[in-house]
């Protein structure tokens, strides 16, 4: 059986990172995937892909130009994924971020361009667009940092777009929304709604319940990034992955507590709030762009996503884990 091309998934280990590496090996595709080194040879969601032939996995540290520049040569296309992305941390130490999410980009960038790389496929956040000052947000929208995290990301994007103008380096922007799913870290909020839940908390802390978010689940993401990539449209471009569907953090409670059949109610933690004007209090993705230059849309609604992700989490050992998981990668 012929494999397709050679693809490095930098933060391959993480909740996006292994979601994506595991698709683009169903797909046939050939994957080295990149994360942070650890002394232990810890491959954290992708243990179970030891030894496959077509799979490598590197430990390295994308901070470090000649680490990253060995994983780059080995492959023809990037999917960068690799970041800080715990919002509150990002107010703790935002030098991190910067070196991490800004200087770890550069160093794709300038890898990719020094060994000319076919694609490059750089992540983004729709948190890099600030609250919406309208319904939905498009690829147009302007940019509002409003944490530290997003500051470093509108940095990386902008990199990424001026090493396509200036080097004709053949870079994409993929946007997701809220992404969701198994293996998601309990600090994002429907893992934090659902590991208290589960563990039999009938009140439930939380932060800004009143926030409104546009929600995708992992697997559509995934498929997302294959069509961006298979596509010459999106060239030096940014697009935007999401349901275009919104829903506030309580009404997703009250969801999940039809859902479990259960009487969940809403203590407010003034911990996990943000700094007031750091919150960003709507988020709704505006997702032509993708559906109508490709053929991708969304498969999962809220409730059919929320179905597989409970079955996922009722499982000890995947509770557990997501609890102890890694923050600092995608």
């Amino acid at each position: 059986m012929s494999y397709k091309n050679k693809i490095l998934v930098t933060g391959a280990a993480g909740f996006i990172g292994s979601h994506l590496v595991e698709y683009l090996l169903n797909k046939k595709y050939n994957v080295i995937g990149f994360d942070r080194y650890n002394s232990n040879d810890d491959w954290g969601w992708l243990e179970k892909l030891k030894n496959l032939k077509n799979f490598e996995f590197i430990l390295g540290d994308i901070r470090d130009y000649d680490s990253v520049y060995n994983a780059v040569k080995k492959c023809d296309d990037v999917f960068h994924l690799a970041a800080l992305i715990g919002i509150p941390y990002s107010y703790i130490s935002p030098t991190a971020y910067v070196k991490t999410n800004v200087e770890g980009t550069l160093n794709v960038l300038e890898a990719s361009r020094n060994l000319k790389i076919r694609q490059i496929l750089v992540t983004s956040t729709s948190e890099v667009y600030g609250t919406a000052k309208k319904q939905k947000l498009s690829e147009e929208d302007k940019l509002v940092a409003q944490s530290p995290y997003a500051a470093t990301k509108i940095s990386a994007d902008q990199l990424a777009l001026s090493f396509f103008k200036s080097f004709n380096l053949p870079v994409k922007i993929v946007r997701p929304f809220n992404v969701y799913g198994p293996r998601q870290s309990s600090r994002a909020i429907i893992p934090t709604i659902l590991s208290q839940a589960l563990s039999g908390k009938e009140i439930i802390t939380l932060g800004n319940k009143n926030s409104i978010r546009d929600f995708t689940y992992v697997e559509d993401v995934c498929r997302a990034f294959e069509k961006v990539y298979q596509s010459k449209k999106f060239l030096g471009q940014v697009v935007n992955i999401g349901s275009d569907q919104e829903i506030s953090i309580k009404n997703i409670v009250s969801k999940i507590s039809k859902i479990l059949s259960v009487n969940l109610k809403i203590k407010k933690d003034k911990i996990r709030l943000r700094p007031k004007l750091s919150e960003v209090e709507r988020l709704r993705c505006n997702n032509k762009k993708i559906l109508r230059n490709s053929t991708w849309k969304p498969e999962y609604n809220l409730d059919k996503g929320l179905l597989k992700l409970i079955e996922w989490m009722k499982k000890e050992e995947n509770l557990n884990k997501i609890n102890r998981s890694n923050k600092y990668t995608i």
